[in-house]
């Protein structure tokens, strides 16, 4: 008796584990404003794909196309230009700083809104995107 207790516990362990590891990220914590860093040049070609979620609408997918030897400004400039086209004008302000930042605006009476990186396929560079 005291092995099949054992053997159904260490079952029902797994399967809450399993669980876990399925269930969806937390919740997530919608901001005003967003940067996005850059760090070092493309050693490959790749994709950067974000997704930029406002409070009450459905997530924006910004995919980004990154030439192998592109430096860490230009990628920079790469991501501002693809939120320009991705983006409405009237809702976000996309500004690069400091050459190698990007950062993501709500307009006035825009949404807060949240911002990940979902994918990146680009050897070597680094994005870390945080709230301001």
């Amino acid at each position: 008796m005291h092995i099949f207790r054992q053997s159904v516990f260490l079952k029902v362990f797994f399967l809450l584990g399993l669980f876990a590891l399925a269930s969806p990220p937390a919740v997530a914590s919608p901001s005003n404003k967003w940067r996005i860093e850059v760090s070092e040049g493309a050693n490959s070609h790749g994709e950067l794909i974000f997704y930029l979620s406002p409070e009450k609408a459905d997530p924006i997918e910004i995919r980004v196309e990154i030439d192998n030897g592109t430096s860490e400004n230009k990628v920079a400039r790469k991501i501002h230009d693809a939120f320009q086209r991705a983006l409405p004008g009237d809702a976000y302000n996309i500004e690069v700083d400091d050459g190698e930042d990007v950062l993501v605006k709500k307009r006035r009476g825009g949404e807060k809104f949240d911002l990940t990186l979902a994918k990146s396929s680009v050897k070597s560079v680094r994005i870390h995107i945080e709230k301001e």
